[in-house]
């Protein structure tokens, strides 16, 4: 028998889209793909560069559990140089293999079975079964689309209870683009839990600036890593920031189911962190997300769907699609199937995101416009 916490795990719904798309481009088709939030560009030169000439050096070994010390130092000078948060030491880091097992380890090593962890919804798909997977409860707050989906503070405190430990917020956020205004982030920082952040999307950011929860509390956890400011998904590099007092039961955690990251991988991070020409990239790839944002929205807009407050952040757009479904999950295959575009159903971000969908423009502006005519074409014929 499989285990219940395996069973009540759910589904990541963009990828069963994918491996559709994949089905079907197998077959000849051609398929755009929209779906997926995964960057486009190539990882840049000098952070390749890094990893082979850590071959070469002989740095195929374990590492110290929480990563190399230089890697940890390096975060800390980023996020003191980013946020101005001076205080940081790199004995509060713990290099993880990509973001997903820092939130494993998180998880693990903060709740209890039957405490509460509040979301928003819509939310990235996978954060409650990372709760779910402890036997914690995720909470679920709706956000709305007229306020640019951002937590409201009054709701979430009507929503606290004795068993509620901490507060995920994650902006930019994935799926609606959007980022959560500074002074909403004090009242969270300011409700007596824990604040988990997640901070993947940082650097992406077109309008305003992202903050670090770090500006305001020290009784939080961040997670962050390299996949997607740096085009590093493949790599698997992320990271957390905790309170002193975590670290050593998360260490142990490291020790048992991880032992350590990859240990030329982490010479890459600090090059990604480091080098003055990866900046130079990182801004060229940001510019281009930025043209691709400024294009589709309105050409979203003309297929008929509508979005109430422009994403400033990360690289999607979450849309209302009301006037065409009340199925998010059928229309998607649908488009699918019929456009040959491959986008996200809203209700794999939560109940409160059925009726929308998610385009990401992690793709060329070319394929981008192709998608976007193949759409209107469909939907036209459709109506």
């Amino acid at each position: 028998m499989i285990c219940r916490r395996i069973q009540d795990l759910t589904s990541f719904i963009v990828m069963d889209v994918l491996e559709r798309a994949q089905e079907m481009e197998r077959a000849g088709e051609s398929v755009i793909h929209l779906e997926v939030g995964e960057p486009d560009f190539d990882t840049p030169e000098a952070i390749k560069t890094a990893a082979i000439e850590a071959l070469h050096r002989g740095e195929t070994h374990y590492t110290h559990s929480l990563g190399t010390p230089r890697l940890r130092e390096a975060i800390c000078k980023y996020y003191s140089e980013t946020y101005g948060v001076h205080s940081l030491e790199p004995d509060q880091i713990l290099v993880t293999s990509g973001t997903s097992p820092a939130f494993l380890i998180a998880m693990g090593a903060l709740l209890e079975c039957g405490e509460e962890v509040i979301l928003s919804d819509p939310h990235y798909a996978c954060h409650p079964n990372f709760i779910r997977f402890v036997e914690a409860i995720p909470k679920l707050i709706p956000v709305y689309e007229d306020d640019g989906f951002q937590y409201r503070p009054e709701a979430i405190r009507a929503a606290l209870t004795p068993q509620t430990k901490a507060i995920l917020i994650n902006s930019p956020a994935n799926p609606t683009g959007n980022l959560l205004e500074p002074q909403r982030i004090a009242e969270i920082a300011d409700m007596g839990r824990w604040v988990l952040s997640d901070e993947i999307y940082h650097g992406l950011v077109y309008e305003g600036r992202a903050h670090s929860i770090l500006e305001f509390t020290d009784h939080c956890i961040v997670f962050n890593g390299f996949s997607k400011l740096f085009a590093m998904t493949g790599w698997r590099l992320g990271y957390l920031i905790v309170p002193r007092e975590l670290v050593r039961p998360m260490q142990k955690m490291l020790q048992n189911f991880f032992i350590s990251a990859n240990s030329m991988v982490q010479a890459a991070g600090y090059v990604a962190l480091t080098d003055p020409s990866v900046k130079a990239d990182v801004r060229k790839m940001c510019d281009t997300y930025n043209e691709r944002r400024k294009f589709i929205i309105p050409r979203v807009r003309e297929l008929g769907l509508e979005i109430a407050v422009e994403p400033t952040g990360a690289f999607y757009v979450f849309a209302n699609a009301r006037r065409f479904t009340q199925d998010s999950y059928a229309f998607a295959f649908e488009i699918l199937e019929n456009a040959k575009v491959g986008i996200t159903p809203g209700i794999d971000f939560g109940p409160h995101g059925e009726g929308y969908v998610r385009f990401s423009y992690a793709n060329s502006l070319e394929n981008i416009a192709e998608g976007l005519r193949r759409m209107e074409v469909y939907l036209q014929s459709r109506a």
